[in-house]
């Protein structure tokens, strides 16, 4: 995420990271580096030049703190303007209101808003025990209705049918009274993805937020479409109030324009990023921790809570159990940590939120992000017996050909999925009592001084 923003702005602050303090002469090529950084991230040029403005002013009137050296200083003043620039906190849901409270999902055509409300009715489900209708009034995309009908099956998030013949403004007010019966906490309303040119569209929208009263009107935009996304949700705003926007497609776009330019364009603040594909893959926007990926600090905290929401703590007890009585860690407790990886989101997800990784060469990263790396782990041992899982040293020649062609894979697949299984067996041996969240609690060590996110 952000990878060319990254590396352009920590390519232009190592300039400076030799000088004894911080001058307008010697931050002058720095201001410029980190200009040309922002603009090909396609942040809007009004919020490039408040940004360069701001961190000059504040480096130049920057107090010596001897416990920095003049580039760490120069980092804390951008990270900090960075964080300014986004919005400073989070802006959380309002919800406090007489159930349902009614949230409308806005946008435009083609940005992943079907997506976004199952993903966000999930997250309220999960993270703060709403019960959660959701409906769709679209009833000019053939396939949205069913498509957020399926979604929506087996996580817990409630569908309130409709069909294409019946009129928008029926549909919500009918699952408005359905939501009431049932006592329903949240109700999510997607509606047709419109572009903010169609008057008639428009017309229909404002009819609906008029009707329903929404809480909440969330505006859903692609990360991708850099300053376009600020300069979209600024047209919608001016036709309904918006209260949020929700930023999809974070994980594949590497500039990040959108998300440094809708708080200044708009003064709509954030609220959630889309993370990826899975239902799940939905979290709170927080700017000081997207300040910190930015500027390849990874994000800790991200990834700590990630772990404690999402790891079994049932499997977890069982590792440290089987540990602590002295039994050794075997294939199959080597796969059940693999397929936990896997439901974190896969190597990409965990290594993204790590300090330091945008400093690896591309080619390293490439390895570290092949996700099916897992997969093909699980497949090896699936190929195993019983007893080879148990006791892997057995693994020789001809069981290796064996679990080889039973995978799919070589024979130097399965040797090297070996090697790493001893090496994960030291690592077991080492954290025995402290399990996986202590663990990655202490690559908080590895941030800079005065970094850590809040």
């Amino acid at each position: 995420m952000f990878e060319n923003l990254s590396h352009r702005l920590l390519r232009s602050l190592r300039n400076i990271s030799d000088q004894g303090r911080l001058t307008e002469v010697n931050i002058k090529d720095t201001l410029r580096d980190v200009r040309m950084a922002l603009l090909e991230a396609d942040v809007a040029l009004p919020v490039v030049q408040d940004f360069i403005s701001r961190v000059k002013e504040s480096a130049l009137s920057q107090k010596v703190n001897k416990s920095l050296t003049p580039g760490q200083e120069f980092v804390k003043i951008v990270r900090i303007e960075l964080v300014n620039a986004m919005g400073e906190q989070n802006t959380s849901l309002n919800l406090a209101t007489q159930p349902p409270a009614v949230v409308l999902i806005v946008g435009q055509q083609g940005v992943g808003k079907t997506t976004s409300v199952v993903k966000l009715g999930k997250y309220l489900r999960d993270t703060n025990s709403k019960k959660v209708l959701v409906v769709s009034v679209d009833i000019y995309r053939p396939s949205a209705i069913k498509q957020l009908e399926i979604l929506t099956q087996n996580i817990g998030v409630d569908f309130f049918p409709s069909q294409n013949c019946q009129k928008p403004i029926d549909i919500v007010n009918q699952a408005l009274r359905y939501a009431q019966l049932k006592f329903y906490d949240v109700l999510l309303v997607d509606t047709a993805g419109r572009l903010h040119i169609n008057d008639m569209m428009m017309n229909e929208i404002l009819n609906i937020y008029t009707v329903i009263k929404p809480v909440e009107t969330l505006f859903v935009v692609d990360a991708m479409t850099g300053q376009d996304a600020a300069k979209a949700a600024k047209a919608f705003n001016s036709a309904i109030p918006l209260t949020g926007v929700i930023l999809t497609k974070v994980d594949g776009t590497s500039r990040g324009g959108a998300a440094l330019s809708i708080r200044y364009i708009t003064g709509t603040p954030i609220k959630f990023i889309g993370i990826g594909e899975k239902i799940d893959a939905l979290e709170p926007f927080d700017p000081h921790r997207l300040a910190d990926r930015i500027l390849g600090m990874g994000d800790v905290l991200s990834l700590i809570e990630e772990i404690e929401r999402k790891v079994d703590n049932t499997q977890a007890q069982k590792l440290a159990r089987t540990l602590n009585k002295g039994d050794s860690f075997n294939m199959t407790d080597f796969m059940s940590q693999i397929k936990q990886m896997r439901n974190l989101g896969g190597m990409a997800t965990i290594i993204n939120k790590l300090p330091g990784i945008s400093k690896l060469p591309d080619e390293v990263k490439l390895q570290m992000h092949d996700d099916q790396m897992l997969i093909r782990m699980e497949a090896i041992i699936s190929s195993m017996t019983a007893q080879e899982r148990v006791n892997p040293e057995i693994i020789k020649g001809s069981r290796k050909r064996r679990i080889a062609a039973g995978s799919g894979m070589q024979v130097q697949d399965v040797n090297r999925l070996l090697k790493q299984f001893e090496e994960m067996q030291r690592i077991m041996k080492k954290m025995k009592k402290e399990g996986m969240v202590r663990m990655i609690r202490g690559l908080k060590k590895m941030m800079p001084p005065g970094f850590i996110s809040r």
